[in-house]
């Protein structure tokens, strides 16, 4: 979920050491006859129509983020595009609906349903007597087994990358016929539905080596909608052409092409006219959403620019002028009539037609991305700030839990969300998202934001407002900051280490550049700004310890006593003679924009509780393996998906780390290395009862429980922005919904309007 794209089972953590007795969880409440669960914040944006409005035939092409090294969902390096691919061509037994819930897919299941639950849970799924792989052969109890053995975990020649609930299964056999599968489970597991999707024929699954190498560039025998036709590593692209023996809804679609583009460069490619469908950034949107603004009706340019100005193109031009050929004859001569000798009129001339030129490609570039629409939901993931307690001043959970009370949840959730029109409200699980059955908001157990409390936290470990601040020997700069990666002597050299900067030892103290007083949680600072640290106008270093004139505390100007104005950061925390900051790291790529954004509202607002932060931006592609997966941060941001089986795919995330043979920690996917035995029981309950009531319940507490040891602080759903042709139908932000690939598809001429009716399918 970081977004820095993370698939939806595919990461780490580790341990955090928590002190006995300090931590104590308030009962929850009792289940009141308001369902918490909610709905979901926003509905999916997909330009909903029935099949027969779309017209039979067209390629769609769709942006993704890469060709994927595997076609097999189950291996390690699967991604997102991995599991689109899978969606499109193999069998789900069950889909998520707009809930984030899941439902039989009739398609391939006509029923299943849990027969016997003592000795051993056996159920029994009833296929759908179509179904069939593409190779013509049933779908049948062969191809479960075959998968079962494959991900149980027990024969290690299978390369896999988990096997939660497979390892579970005692044994797999034909029912009363062969549409019939009896699996009977050694276990209780309560995420039985979450099994056998995808379901990969038996010739993937039967033996290791096709396991582990007979899917990575292909799927021979597939059985969806959709057929994998070539994936093409050199023109970046994964192709996909509608399955002869599918026996569902025939897709609308001839073919489906998945082009790997970069986001940044996805507005080229929409321009350009190679694309029908990408998601794309805020900046991106804006520029969709521009080209679609109200124009003259003589000229058919803009009537006003972004920024209430003439806009390009409008006639509003500062030089008179005629038009047609006879202008640059005219404009020599009013230049000259007013002053200007011939070389100036000349320079006129050619700036005017610099402009027009300019304003020429910008009209161009307005026409073809007039053709597009921004569909826009929440992504069912959502961003989360991560606190490392596996070591420093974050291992302390008293520390952890003043973090996490200092931060204004609501306004972090609005900078990203508000200037997007969606529902800008924080999450309030770290299990579910909002309409979800297992959601419910228990961020009570952690408190609300109180700057007071956060600092009375921070007094108890021991961290001192405006205490004495020493530099040791070595050069260390505080408790829990380390050296840059561009200076390793942990010296900023001159004009260099621009990746770096730290906030909260800035010798300000609650000013901003301006000298005015920063707002409360706003931190005087524009959305998305890098200060770096930095004197906005002579871009010189801030130095921790300036300014302690009048026996002020350091970093503060008034004299000690003088209270401090609304809003203030607080005098730096110290300890053993250090101060307090911590090393919060990000990803440096064109579209992390938004949590850099993010990072420097929660800096503002550690700030106000003493707390420094040292950020460091680091390459997308290093982010995750060389920073968040082995430990190399205090502060981080990323996102995880949300899930319909948490009992299942969260547990990971939040188990306790344990030592492994070799003496090091398997943190498995808990990258925040905090974890607690009560938070492992209460899953692992949840995970074996068959009552949903009673595993919700289990869930909720144990969401409770993990906000409580303030490992992570989900703070936002992320964003879905959409760039989809305008005759493109059931195709956008699907938010929680699995897409319905067969119903994807071009508008019928007249289905919809006149720019409709031109663009036909491709």
């Amino acid at each position: 979920m970081s977004h820095v794209g993370v698939g939806p089972r595919a990461v780490m953590r580790s341990v955090a050491f928590l002190t006995a007795g300090v931590l104590a969880v308030p009962a929850l409440a009792g289940c009141s006859s308001e369902d918490p669960s909610g709905k979901p914040l926003a509905a999916q944006d997909v330009a909903a129509a029935a099949r027969a409005r779309v017209a039979d035939g067209g390629t769609l092409r769709w942006a993704v983020d890469s060709v994927p090294d595997t076609l097999n969902a189950f291996q390690s390096d699967a991604d997102a595009t991995t599991a689109r691919v899978a969606q499109a061509v193999l069998p789900s037994l069950y889909r998520m609906d707009e809930r984030g819930r899941p439902v039989r897919n009739p398609d391939y299941l006509e029923s299943a349903k849990v027969v016997e639950t003592e000795p051993k849970q056996v159920v029994v799924y009833k296929l759908n007597q179509q179904a069939v792989w593409s190779d013509g052969r049933e779908i049948g109890a062969a191809d479960f087994a075959a998968q079962w053995r494959a991900l149980s975990g027990k024969d290690t020649a299978y390369w896999t990358a988990r096997n939660a609930g497979y390892d579970r299964i005692e044994k797999i056999e034909r029912g009363a016929n062969d549409l019939e599968v009896k699996v009977t489970f050694d276990r209780p597991y309560a995420d039985w539905k979450s099994l056998f999707t995808p379901l990969y024929p038996k010739e993937v699954t039967g033996t290791p080596d096709a396991f582990n190498d007979g899917a990575r560039r292909g799927i021979e025998v597939t059985a969806g909608p959709f057929t994998v036709k070539k994936v093409d590593t050199k023109a970046d692209e994964v192709v996909l052409t509608g399955n002869p023996r599918w026996w569902g809804e025939p897709a609308k679609l001839d073919k489906i092409v998945l082009r790997a583009v970069p986001r940044d460069e996805r507005v080229s490619e929409l321009v350009a006219g190679e694309l029908d469908l990408a998601e794309i950034d805020p900046d991106t949107a804006e520029q969709v959403a521009r080209a679609a603004a109200p124009r003259d009706a003589g000229t058919g340019t803009p009537l006003m620019g972004p920024d209430g100005t003439p806009a390009p193109g409008s006639g509003a031009s500062a030089l008179p002028g005629p038009q047609g050929g006879s202008a640059a004859r005219a404009l020599r001569s009013w230049a000259i009539a007013n002053g200007s000798d011939e070389e100036a009129a000349e320079e006129e001339i050619l700036a005017r037609e610099k402009r027009r030129k300019a304003e020429a490609k910008a009209e161009r570039r307005r026409k073809a991305l007039s053709g597009f629409e921004v569909r826009k939901s929440l992504e069912p993931a959502y961003t989360q700030l991560a606190l490392n307690g596996a070591e420093g001043p974050l291992a302390d959970e008293r520390v952890r839990r003043a973090v996490a009370r200092a931060l204004d949840r609501e306004k972090l959730a609005e900078a990203v969300l508000k200037p997007l029109g969606l529902p800008a409200e924080p999450v309030g699980s770290h299990l579910a998202l909002s309409g979800q059955p297992a959601y419910a908001d228990g961020s009570g157990a952690l408190g609300e934001q109180d700057a007071k409390e956060a600092r009375a936290l921070l007094a108890d470990a021991g961290w001192v407002p405006g205490g004495p601040v020493k530099k040791s020997e070595d050069g260390e700069k505080a408790a829990g900051a380390e050296k840059s990666e561009d200076d390793e002597d942990g010296k900023k050299a001159d004009g260099g280490d621009e990746g770096t900067y730290i906030v909260g030892e800035d010798g300000k103290d609650g000013e901003g550049t301006d000298g005015k007083n920063k707002d409360d949680g706003e931190g005087g600072r524009e959305e998305g700004e890098d200060t770096g640290g930095t004197d906005q106008e002579s871009g010189e270093k801030h130095s921790s310890g300036k300014n302690t004139a009048q026996g002020g505390a350091p970093g503060a100007y008034a004299p000690k006593g003088t209270a401090a104005p609304a809003g203030a950061a607080a005098a730096p925390v110290a300890k053993d003679g250090k101060a307090l900051t911590l090393r919060f790291v990000l990803p440096s790529g064109p579209g992390s924009q938004a949590l850099r954004t993010v990072a420097d509202r929660i800096s503002d607002m550690l700030e106000k509780i003493g707390i420094g932060t040292e950020i460091t931006k680091v390459p997308d592609e290093s982010y995750f393996k060389d920073h968040v997966a082995s430990g190399e941060y205090d502060l981080a941001l990323y996102s995880w998906p949300a899930s319909a089986f948490p009992a299942t795919d969260a547990r990971p995330i939040y188990a306790k780390p344990v030592p492994a043979a070799d003496g090091s920690l398997n943190v498995a996917q808990n990258y925040t290395r905090v974890g607690t035995d009560q938070v492992d029981q209460l899953f692992d309950q949840a995970m074996g009862t068959l009552d949903e009531d009673k595993a919700r319940d289990l869930l909720r507490k144990a969401d409770s429980r993990i906000w409580a040891a303030a490992g992570s602080v989900p703070l936002y759903q992320r964003p879905q922005l959409v760039a989809a042709r305008e005759n493109l139908a059931n195709a956008g932000a699907f938010g929680f919904e699995t897409p319905v690939y067969e119903d994807m598809g071009f508008l019928k001429k007249g289905a919809r309007g006149a720019e409709a009716s031109a663009s036909p399918a491709r």
